[in-house]
């Protein structure tokens, strides 16, 4: 009877922990599907359209093969709850942009749309970006040209193929966000 309380203490302990790691593989024989494992739970995702890639270059629609860390998560604080996770958090506003031109000194980093930069929105009219998970893919350093906003989001309904990024359901990632922190590896291939 001990040992079984000491089991459930135990892994009570361990659902409060950010995850170690988290796998994302593709699918077999869709390349543009894959399975993300973390926490004994395996879940679908897309992937992106040039399936999973060693050598990730701006706008091959291909998502980066290699281990990152999850930096922020970005959410709309309008459509939704904040959601419970050990990562830094940040509220989406109207004026938030990732910058993916190779040109600029910004590459690869959020920017503030104005007349001066330009991005793709955060904010968009579906869902897809309702919760960003920011990884650190061409971060430090960032390097022109080797890819740019490489994120864990929402799926489309149908499951169709990024631009580059992991997406996922909206429940898998409600559940997946109480288990991730700045320390988790993200695996990819």
């Amino acid at each position: 009877m001990e040992t079984s309380g000491i089991s459930t203490a135990y892994s009570t302990n361990l659902r409060d922990r950010p995850l170690s790691v988290m796998r994302i593989r593709p699918a077999a024989g869709a390349p543009c599907r894959g399975w993300l494992t973390a926490g004994g739970q395996t879940i679908p995702v897309a992937l992106g359209r040039g399936g999973i890639i060693a050598n990730k270059r701006e706008g091959d629609g291909g998502t980066p093969k290699g281990t990152f860390r999850p930096r922020r998560l970005w959410w709309r604080a309008d459509r939704h709850p904040r959601p419970h996770t050990f990562l830094p958090i940040r509220a989406i506003r109207p004026e938030d942009a990732w910058c993916e031109d190779p040109d600029s000194r910004h590459y690869n980093q959020p920017v503030r749309l104005d007349r001066d930069h330009g991005g793709d929105r955060l904010q968009r009219g579906d869902h897809l970006y309702d919760f960003i998970i920011e990884i650190d893919h061409n971060s430090r350093p960032r390097v022109a040209g080797l890819g740019s906003a490489v994120f864990l989001h929402l799926a489309r309904e149908n499951f169709s193929p990024t631009a580059g990024c992991v997406s996922m359901t909206k429940s898998a990632m409600l559940r997946l966000l109480p288990r991730l922190g700045p320390q988790t590896r993200i695996v990819i291939g």
